[in-house]
């Protein structure tokens, strides 16, 4: 493992999302939502998800945004923009924006995400931390070296249902300790979105604007 000293409290946040524009994001949630509603769900996940991250104690905390902020966003991010590219370039961009490790990595689609799942990262003396997602992807990426992302993220296909396991497949051979982050379900179509607002804290955002939209309209 890692022997570098690590504080707690002293990683990197990063949560890369794209604006909640109608027609825009969460287009798979359609037809069985309107894009305006897909667009209300993918508001709430960043949400939740936002405020999930204020509540872990970090150096800085980063939203990596395609599009521009709105009214979704609460105090304490930096805010900076997308690079160009594949998801994988973004990623290692993403990373790029870290002077120091370590830096963990999470998306927008995980509303169901609680401190509890990443108070150890950065302070366990691992290398890397991932998550791995259902649908074969990953939730979570960090690593207590930033500046290797290039090298371990450039080129690994992504949105494939391999995507996690090359993924990780690439940080163990590179010789990195990883720990392995439990396994979390994405938003990504209707089913996914019913399951996931089951499973979300108390005071969800998304397991709330689930259920307005489950309301019969009057």
């Amino acid at each position: 493992m890692n022997s570098r000293p690590v504080n707690a409290g002293s990683a990197t946040l990063l949560v890369i999302a794209k604006e909640p524009v109608p027609g825009r994001v969460k287009t798979r949630l359609t037809p069985s939502y309107t894009p305006r509603e897909a667009a209300a769900l993918a508001e709430a996940a960043l949400a939740d998800t936002l405020h999930t991250v204020l509540r872990i104690p970090a150096r800085r905390r980063i939203l990596v945004l395609d599009g521009t902020p709105g009214p979704w966003l609460p105090r304490g991010f930096e805010v900076v923009p997308q690079a160009s590219g594949g998801l994988d370039e973004r990623i290692a961009a993403a990373f790029e924006l870290c002077d120091d490790g370590p830096a963990l990595l999470v998306g927008m689609d995980t509303p169901q995400l609680t401190p509890d799942l990443l108070a150890e990262v950065g302070r366990d003396g691992y290398d890397a931390w991932f998550g791995p997602a259902a649908d074969g992807g990953f939730w979570a990426l960090g690593l207590s070296d930033p500046s290797r992302a290039g090298a371990l993220v450039r080129g690994v296909p992504m949105s494939t249902d391999r995507t996690g396991a090359l993924q990780r497949r690439r940080l163990a051979e590179s010789g990195l300790t990883v720990r392995d982050l439990p396994p979390l379900r994405d938003v990504d179509t209707a089913a996914d979105a019913a399951s996931v607002a089951a499973g979300c804290p108390p005071g969800s955002r998304f397991a709330a604007a689930m259920a307005r939209l489950a309301e019969p309209v009057r």
